[in-house]
């Protein structure tokens, strides 16, 4: 799970970022991000973690983790000995007795909090105040349509129970309003963006599943987010999938999307000019510059400003692109690439694009 590290405001600063997110202090495994203390990585790069972090090792060697950091709480995370992530076997293992959640259940766990909201609202106020940044609010399974049950598990249940998971939707959909509407009282324009959903509907060669399925349920209730977003803030509203989603793409713009995430252009049929000429007047893509499963991590400096520079020449004409690498900055990626993909990106993607 992303083992992503906290930008600090120099890099922020010297790489020309203009986003920054505002984010709930739990993300995964019940950690805060707080009280961070030193750690080692396999490669025994220092960073600092969040300070409940702490692992069991177990007899091959792989690190555990527990819920909360607790050992005697459940084992959520597993890193393999030498492994870059922390995998959450919950989210992939598949159980041919699966039941899901009654629809009560769902309705009393996925309500914002009020601990939450302050916590945002203060963290919002800050950046607002302290910067000249666009923020963009990411608290996930609290809008959107999030999935129950492992990946495959909800999978086998959209084939299976369409009913269930139309019933489900509308549900999670009155609930994302409700927090919604407390988003807006506690942040209002103290956030530019917000971040509706962040499951894959793609994987490298298709969809996950028939885009009929997204049109009969999704598409319904994602219109409904968006509308009421676009009808009561000022907010743009961002949604991320990776892959191939070439047929489900022109159904995000029909749910009134305004931004797509990450534009997986190394997946099939994901080229970037055909995305250009048959949605860039529709929808804003916010990635694709540069793409981080070959190029950025192995290819040389100068190959990775060649390829930031076509892909704004691509994108960037009309409006309607964010420069961002496709997906997350993987670890080892030299830092020369890094910077010669955000220098590029600051020179050529000046108007009139060349």
């Amino acid at each position: 799970f992303q083992m992503l590290g906290e930008v600090e405001m120099d890099v922020v600063d010297r790489l020309g970022i203009d986003v920054l997110p505002v984010e709930p202090p739990v993300q995964f495994f019940g950690l805060r991000r707080e009280n961070w203390k030193p750690w080692k990585l396999w490669d025994g790069t220092g960073v600092l973690v969040p300070g409940q972090l702490d692992v069991e090792v177990d007899g091959e060697g792989n690190w555990l983790l527990h819920s909360e950091g607790d050992p005697a709480k459940p084992v959520e995370g597993r890193m393999p000995k030498e492994g870059f992530y922390f995998d959450m076997p919950s989210s992939i293992e598949t159980h041919l007795d699966f039941a899901p959640p009654p629809l009560e259940e769902v309705r009393r766990e996925n309500h914002v909090t009020t601990e939450e909201l302050e916590f945002l609202a203060a963290r919002a106020e800050t950046l607002r105040r302290e910067t000249d940044k666009a923020l963009l609010l990411g608290c996930w399974r609290k809008v959107g349509l999030p999935w129950t049950g492992s990946i495959p598990d909800f999978l086998c249940l959209l084939a299976t129970d369409r009913t269930y998971v139309g019933d489900l939707f509308a549900l999670r959909t009155e609930i994302a309003l409700e927090n919604m509407e407390r988003f807006k009282e506690y942040l209002g324009d103290n956030i530019d963006i917000i971040g509706l959903d962040g499951a894959d509907y793609g994987a490298q060669n298709n969809e996950l599943f028939a885009p009929e399925l997204f049109e009969e349920l999704f598409l319904p209730n994602f219109k409904k987010q968006n509308d009421w977003v676009h009808q009561n803030t000022s907010w743009k509203t961002w949604q991320h999938t990776c892959g191939s989603v070439t047929r489900i793409i022109p159904l995000l713009i029909e749910t009134g999307l305004d931004i797509l995430n990450p534009v997986q252009t190394s997946a099939a049929g994901m080229d970037p000019a055909w995305l250009k000429r048959e949605f860039g007047s529709r929808i804003t893509f916010w990635g694709g510059g540069v793409d981080t499963q070959r190029t950025l991590p192995f290819a040389t400096a100068g190959e990775v400003a060649q390829e930031v520079a076509e892909r704004i020449r691509i994108f960037a004409p009309g409006g309607g692109f964010v420069f961002n690498t496709i997906h997350n900055v993987q670890q080892g990626t030299p830092p020369e690439n890094v910077v010669a993909a955000y220098d590029t990106a600051r020179k050529v993607g000046r108007y009139p694009i060349g």
